[in-house]
């Protein structure tokens, strides 16, 4: 096992809850198939939204991925600062397929991910549809190469988003921050945006549903997401580490990783409070 092909430990049969007081199956199965519809959509109007001018075609994207999490029937409340403009390197920890719209729904950006989630039908298209940055991880004599192709597109203005830990967990627990995406950001002197990205029970008690672990399957995890209930996404956009604030990719990657891993910061107001996704979804 390389240090490019971390693991984590969690595993479907421990560490995620079951949907035995989920939803009914005919909602789920509504829930599911708006879920696929809204991301076929999205996808073949890739050509003409493509067309459209960088704020507004964000604007677009945010709607579009705000859309999909709250399809799969979750309700979303993003806290902290909008994230700045320019040059991004985003990073967060990694809980679910779940991550990818809600980063984006942030700020859409190229998105880093292993080669073989290209072929997945939801997470591969949308991370496909924004540019994404594949990588064989089990070849490290590439780690050069894409440390490169991050810094080339942060210093092109973009942002770039990563999950440092290179493997999911459940979201009880949580990996280290890998170095290597955070010496893109030395090269192109570009600022590090740290997000904490957390599930729970609209009671507030922590959600494993979402988590896409082990030997789980995508097919199985989307199911498990659509048939609960009241699960809430937290996203804490955090305070950005600017340019110059560490002096290499190891003190870096600890402050971002840090920060994340810290309690949601009380003195950031909602800057956007969802409602409760229809009940039709």
């Amino acid at each position: 096992m390389s240090a490019w092909l971390p693991s984590a430990p969690c595993t479907p049969g421990a560490c995620v809850e079951s949907a035995r007081a989920g939803t009914a199956v005919p909602l789920a199965v509504l829930r599911l198939v708006s879920l696929l519809l809204v991301v076929a959509t999205g996808i073949a109007l890739i050509p003409l939204v493509g067309r459209v001018p960088a704020g507004p075609r964000d604007r677009l994207i945010r709607v579009w991925c705000r859309t999909i999490v709250r399809t799969a029937g979750l309700r979303l409340r993003t806290t902290g600062a909008a994230p700045p403009t320019g040059g991004l390197l985003l990073v967060a920890n990694h809980i679910s397929w779940l991550d990818i719209p809600l980063l984006a729904a942030v700020r859409p950006g190229r998105m880093l991910a292993k080669a073989e989630i290209r072929h997945w039908p939801v997470a591969g298209a949308l991370i496909a549809s924004s540019g994404g940055l594949f990588i064989e991880r089990d070849r490290l004599r590439a780690l050069p190469a894409t440390v490169g192709r991050i810094a080339e597109s942060l210093r092109g203005g973009g942002a770039v988003v990563v999950f440092p830990e290179g493997s999911t967990w459940c979201g009880r627990a949580q990996g280290r921050f890998r170095r290597a995406a955070f010496q893109a950001a030395l090269d192109a002197d570009a600022a590090v945006q740290p997000v904490r990205l957390h599930y729970r029970h609209d009671g507030g008690a922590p959600a494993t549903a979402p988590a896409f672990v082990g030997s789980d399957s995508l097919l199985a995890s989307v199911w498990r997401v659509v048939s609960a209930r009241g699960l809430v996404a937290e996203v804490d956009v955090r305070a950005v580490l600017p340019p110059g604030s560490a002096p290499d990719r190891r003190t870096l990657a600890r402050a971002a990783e840090t920060v994340t891993t810290g309690p949601a910061c009380a003195a950031h107001p909602p800057v956007r409070a969802n409602r409760q996704a229809p009940a039709h979804l």
